[in-house]
């Protein structure tokens, strides 16, 4: 018997909240998007920072450089100049451009995302850019330091604003194989009303499916009884007399993953419409 495998299980079942930084999926896969360690987003800073330090210094040189007659207010402007958009717009830019990355992040193996998980865009990493001038810069990072160390996620200003945070990118988990439907409960499944099922429990069924080849056959069986009489007051019908739970499982998971699939793709056609709409006349005039 896998004592690991079936404690596992079981504490999964009885577990009645989530951790607010899971992101669950239709088909309730728990994506891997833990909070980086706070040191590791010092170091990454860190990196960054002399990464764009130099590329200020050597603008600034190279651009004073080329000018013939530089006067106090030409190299005052020209030092603004500069500074804003190696501060500001250069890591608005790659931030933009590679989702989330950094040179000092991709070292330190930590990425850059929004609060429910998606890459960030460029509203998002213009704000904490910017943010990012008055907390890192001009204070030497104490501003950041201190809101990071009293955050849950380790955020800074810049990510409150922006609704962002950063996560790790590496050691993360192997991606559970998907689901499929049980041929026998194909029908029942696409009629079956499936409400709203808590994450906790979404998660517990799938950890448990994930895990059946590792469970002592008694465990495997009391456990997928016990997920079965959880999930079942949640969709109606009830499948079919005589259903097998790790079966009933595994359809509610692949009924609710394809449901939630089609909501988002109406959803991009929906929105795929309204903006061809708007492009028409008269709004855009010509």
């Amino acid at each position: 018997m896998t004592t690991h495998a079936a404690h596992s299980a079981g504490r999964a079942l009885q577990a009645a909240q989530l951790p607010d930084d899971l992101i669950i999926t239709g088909e309730a896969v728990a994506l891997e998007v833990r909070p980086a360690a706070f040191l590791l987003r010092v170091v990454s800073a860190l990196i960054d920072a002399a990464a764009y330090a130099a590329v200020l210094l050597a603008l600034a040189v190279g651009v004073l450089g080329s000018l013939g007659d530089v006067n106090e207010a030409r190299a005052t402007a020209v030092s603004i100049a500069t500074l804003a958009g190696v501060v500001v717009v250069a890591p608005t830019v790659v931030e933009t451009l590679s989702r989330g990355r950094s040179l000092g992040k991709l070292a330190t193996g930590i990425r850059i995302v929004r609060d429910d998980g998606g890459p960030i865009r460029l509203r998002h990493a213009f704000i904490r850019a910017l943010t990012g001038f008055g907390e890192l810069w001009l204070t030497a990072g104490s501003i950041a330091v201190m809101t990071a160390l009293l955050n849950g996620r380790g955020k800074r200003l810049g990510d409150l604003l922006a609704g962002t945070y950063a996560v790790r990118t590496r050691g993360a988990d192997r991606t559970a194989p998907p689901l499929l439907m049980p041929p026998e409960l194909e029908e029942w499944a696409r009629g079956a009303d499936i409400r709203a099922m808590p994450d906790g429990v979404a998660l517990a069924a799938r950890r448990f499916l994930d895990r059946t080849g590792t469970l002592d056959p008694a465990s495997r069986e009391q456990l997928g009884r016990q997920l079965a009489a959880r999930v079942e007051p949640l969709v109606a019908p009830p499948p079919p007399w005589g259903t097998h739970p790790e079966r009933f499982l595994a359809a509610v998971l692949v009924a609710r993953r394809d449901r939630e699939y089609a909501v988002g793709l109406r959803a991009r056609e929906v929105l795929a419409a309204t903006t061809a709409e708007l492009r028409r006349l008269p709004f855009q005039l010509r």
